[in-house]
């Protein structure tokens, strides 16, 4: 914007923008305050004030965006909902963020406003940042070095201790020579050779902010060589008994992706300048979007207006239709997809068929409550979009019929449009009893193992999904089972689990109802069988891996080491990856822990 054009808006306008650019500032100071207290918080392991920090940060957006709409309402005298009161600001706004280093997230900010005061509609790029007023790469972004390089003049010994030097706690190292010797091993045995490069020809470069998330601090960087990147990252752990080892390293994309999975909760890393960092984690994992790594480093409100550009760009460029998602249709949910592009639309029905009994408001708090929990690697990340506009005619018919039929009051569609009014968008996965239904004996003994784990590290983060029926459960591309279905989860500490009681007569045997009482909240894990009704081989294979979580008793000893305090392990990478140590640590997992009864 010129300078005569910029005097052409009003002085309300201005206002309006200052006010927001203010906010905006005061909210970034007050994330990154809370980031940096992961440290701190790491090497004390305080993992309960971990968690709360996570939620903290998460509702800080929501306090901060009421707190500057009510501060708009005050510096302005102007009816709030003129549009062109808007259209004016955002210029105003645009000419003020122009040399921002951080201008998308200040843009989303904006808009975020704009949609709280005028309820997420009209959408047009007239009054919000549809698209970016610039490309990231327009103009070039303060002198700001994200990563350390790495020379290796010396062996790989030696850069590999400079920078567990350099990335040294407060807390020592438990045994630093232990670790440099288990990661240069690791490297010489599983990278270097897979590498045409003599190894003074490899660069590496380790961002210097370390991504704290849960009880682990990992280190991230890159290996570069003629033939392209390789990510190299050490996650590190707490003894907490007053040292730091490295757990195993991490040396390929998808052992990286899953690390960032949308199924884990958001890192707290210090990042000043976001979008250089999703530039340096785009290099390590290309297939990776740029929404989901906003999402993953925390700014997952970003990471939405990322993902709507994504899918504006896709439609322009694809022609297929949006259709009604494969697998059993939801109680609950009514759920579509564009086959080209890999996500699901999940839309809740204005009547559920029985026996649900929830209300739609309910639903809406479970999925609130899983944006705010431990996601533990088995839940999938949502994103909530309020009048989600589509082109009608990328719509089939039947998906139509089925939204005018299920959920009309989410619907409004002219000619040319489409607008679901509230809507979830979700990574679309294989339905696990889909997967199963075409799966080997191998894929099926595996995927059981799966989906035990992933009921089991859900536990352990206070998290009862309630229906564990096959069908509520995704299969991933790196073969992880994540459960997806929210409507019945709940704090694992508020079920009541028990043991169905015996008979005393033939009546009570031949009842065709419980005779005994059930409370709303009762859970009998002996039931849990009910849900392979119809796939025996699935059923022996969940049986032969997982049958503790038939016994009352697992659930109760969870309850009571969670109500106390303890804060379970759970790794983003396979237990056979770890490295061994001295205590034999290496293997050790919650399941183990509750059955030799070694919980504090």
């Amino acid at each position: 914007m010129n300078q005569a054009q910029s005097s052409t808006l009003s002085p309300a306008a201005r206002r309006v923008a200052r006010t927001i650019l203010n906010g905006f500032e005061s909210y970034f100071a007050e994330y990154q305050n809370i980031t940096l207290g992961a440290k701190r918080r790491f090497e004390t392991a305080n993992w309960q004030g971990v968690h709360e920090a996570s939620t903290g940060r998460i509702d800080l957006y929501k306090s901060k965006i009421s707190h500057v709409v009510r501060l708009v309402r005050e510096v302005t005298s102007q009816d709030l909902s003129r549009l062109e009161l808007w259209h004016e600001a955002r210029s105003a706004y645009a000419q003020l963020v122009s040399s921002h280093s951080n201008y998308e997230i200040a843009e989303t900010f904006f808009n975020s406003i704009y949609c709280r005061i005028q309820e997420h509609s009209p959408i047009h790029d007239r009054y919000i940042f549809v698209k970016p007023s610039r490309a990231l790469e327009d103009k070039p972004l303060p002198d700001y070095s994200i990563y350390v390089r790495y020379a290796m003049a010396g062996g790989l010994v030696d850069l590999v201790s400079r920078i567990l030097d350099d990335f040294a706690f407060t807390v020592p190292w438990e045994d630093k020579r232990r670790d440099v010797m288990s990661i240069v091993n690791l490297l010489q045995e599983q990278l270097l050779p897979g590498l045409d490069c003599p190894l003074e020809g490899l660069r590496v470069e380790m961002l210097e902010s370390v991504f704290y998330r849960n009880k682990a601090a990992y280190l991230v960087g890159r290996v570069s060589h003629a033939g392209g990147v390789i990510p190299v990252i050490l996650p590190c752990l707490n003894n907490e008994k007053g040292g730091i080892y490295v757990d195993t390293v991490i040396h390929d994309q998808d052992g990286a992706s899953i690390i960032f999975s949308f199924t884990r909760s958001y890192f707290m890393v210090d990042a000043p300048i976001p979008s250089r960092y999703v530039r340096f984690l785009l290099s390590l994992m290309p297939q990776k979007g740029v929404a989901e790594l906003y999402n993953s480093i925390g700014f997952n409100k970003h990471g939405k207006t990322e993902f709507y550009r994504d899918m504006i760009r896709h439609m322009k460029a694809s022609e297929d239709l949006c259709v009604i998602a494969p697998g059993i249709k939801g109680m609950v949910m009514t759920v579509f997809t564009l086959p080209s592009y890999g996500v699901v639309f999940k839309v809740i029905k204005d009547r559920f068929d029985p026996p649900k009994q929830v209300t739609e408001e309910i639903v809406r708090e479970k999925y609130r409550f899983v944006s705010r929990a431990d996601r533990a690697g088995r839940m999938a990340d949502t994103q909530e979009y309020k009048n989600f506009i589509f082109y009608r005619n990328r719509f089939s018919q039947e998906l139509i019929e089925e939204l005018q039929r299920v959920a009309p009051s989410k619907l409004w569609m002219d000619e040319k449009w489409i607008i679901i009014r509230h809507l979830y968008v979700e990574r679309r996965m294989v339905p696990l009893n889909l997967y199963l239904r075409d799966a080997g004996e191998a894929e099926v003994y595996d995927a059981m193992d799966e989906y035990g784990n992933a009921i089991k590290q859900m536990a352990a983060a206070n998290i009862f999904p309630g229906d564990m029926l096959l069908k509520n459960f995704g299969v991933t591309r790196h073969g992880r089972v994540v459960f997806y279905d929210y409507d019945e989860i709940c704090p694992l500490t508020e079920c009541n689990f028990r043991r169905i009681p015996e008979p005393r007569d033939e009546t009570e045997e031949m009842a065709g109802t419980p005779w005994y009482t059930v409370a709303e909240n009762d859970v009998f894990p002996e039931e849990f069988r009910l849900f392979f009704s119809g796939n025996p081989h699935a059923k022996a294979a969940f049986e032969a891996q997982h049958a503790d979580l038939f016994d009352y008793r697992y659930w109760q000893k969870l309850q009571a080491a969670i109500r106390a305090g303890y804060v379970f392990d759970t790794f983003p990478y396979r237990r056979r990856a770890r490295f061994p140590r001295a205590d034999g640590d290496s293997a050790f997992t919650y399941d183990m822990a509750i059955r030799a009864g070694d919980i504090p």
